[in-house]
């Protein structure tokens, strides 16, 4: 194999693909890179067994072939080459190492053989359709941080991903709870989508595609499977395991009953949550909300430090309340809402709240309440 290929190209190729190499394995082909090239372009491939990473490059060459590579030793010197160099990549006739070399520097690395490199995206995808990228950024933005990190749930750790009716039009729905809250997202489901089942995207793939979607890609097609999900951004496709289990019904914990409405300013209360709770030095703490007319008063008390209030002016109608939160999980919804104003569905101080975006009607957050 001898080939050359443009810095710049190479480098944001491999930023992708190494990511999903993990620092630590037991395995040694994977901790390399599958390098191949083809009709005028090279062919990079990574995977952890679990995620699978592939892109081509534009390259010219004489002498076609594939080798594998440490993947963050070959990122590492990329990185540090001059801007604007030309990369030529060379194996010698053994194959057992590669030379990469650009103006007068020269680097040999030791190489592992095609053969070795295993693959994961055999089997075949039922439904195929496409997105536009920003919806789908939407979707997972919108509900990722609720994935649970609890590995013994381990069903609840993704999005769960799936086309439900609503209003006599299907709908595609990404929810995600880690059982002290649920993040719901929806949008029309894309031609294609009818009839797909039910899948969860692992939390790793999420921060994958939500990193790949910040690169400019206008839409994105989707592959999908009972056990595999496959994304195509432009030159990137990125095929990932699904998690094999069951979401649970979360139909069940939305509450339908809450009449207490409380409307209020995203900003000012999300800093209010971020001021009082400075009281703490656990970001978990409760911070208790007191209402009554048009007032809100925000408490968080510190065994250890003291207490922080302070007074905001809602909209708030019903009769008078207190129940309390916790301030990490407030700071994660508002975070998330789009709108100037939010708008808190509340029952009793026990009962789960739902909280609307007054700026995305598609979404919906639950938060069970904590004592206070």
């Amino acid at each position: 194999m001898r080939i050359i290929i443009e810095r710049s190209n190479l480098l944001k190729s491999l930023s992708h693909i190494q990511r999903v190499v993990e620092r630590r394995n037991t395995i040694p082909i994977l901790s390399n890179v599958l390098l191949k090239t083809e009709d005028g372009a090279m062919r990079l491939k990574a995977t952890d067994l679990d995620i699978e990473i592939t892109e081509s490059v534009p390259a010219s060459g004489d002498v076609p072939g594939a080798t594998t590579v440490p993947a963050h030793l070959l990122y590492d010197i990329v990185r540090k080459l001059p801007d604007g160099s030309e990369v030529k990549l060379e194996t010698t006739g053994d194959g057992a190492q590669m030379t990469v070399s650009a103006g007068r520097s020269t680097f040999r690395l030791q190489c592992l053989p095609e053969a070795d490199f295993p693959d994961i995206t055999a089997g075949a995808f039922t439904h195929a359709f496409t997105l536009k990228a920003s919806d789908l950024a939407r979707l997972v933005e919108r509900t990722q941080f609720a994935i649970s990190t609890e590995e013994t749930r381990y069903y609840l750790n993704g999005i769960f991903l799936h086309t439900i009716e609503t209003g006599g039009a299907l709908t595609l729905r990404a929810v995600a709870t880690d059982g002290h809250r649920l993040a719901r997202a929806e949008m029309p489901a894309p031609a294609g989508s009818e009839g797909m089942p039910g899948i969860i995207v692992p939390r790793k793939t999420v921060a994958e595609i939500q990193k790949l979607l910040g690169e400019g890609a206008e839409t994105v097609a989707i592959e999908l499977s009972d056990s595999k999900i496959r994304f195509s951004l432009g030159a990137v496709v990125m095929t990932s395991k699904l998690i094999d289990g069951t979401f649970p019904d979360y139909q069940r914990v939305i509450p339908t009953g809450n009449d207490k409405a409380l409307t209020l300013d995203r900003q000012s209360f999300s800093a209010a949550v971020d001021r009082v709770s400075t009281i703490s030095s656990e970001r978990g703490r409760a911070v208790k909300l007191a209402l009554s007319g048009g007032q809100l008063v925000l408490t968080v008390n510190s065994p250890d430090a003291g207490t922080a209030t302070e007074e905001l002016p809602v909209g708030y109608e019903a009769e008078e309340i207190e129940i309390g939160f916790n301030a990490r999980y407030l700071l994660d919804i508002t975070g998330q809402l789009s709108g100037d104003s939010a708008v808190f569905m509340m029952a009793d101080p026990g009962s789960p709240t739902l909280i609307r975006d007054g700026g995305d009607e598609g979404t919906l957050y639950v938060l069970m309440p904590m004592r206070v």
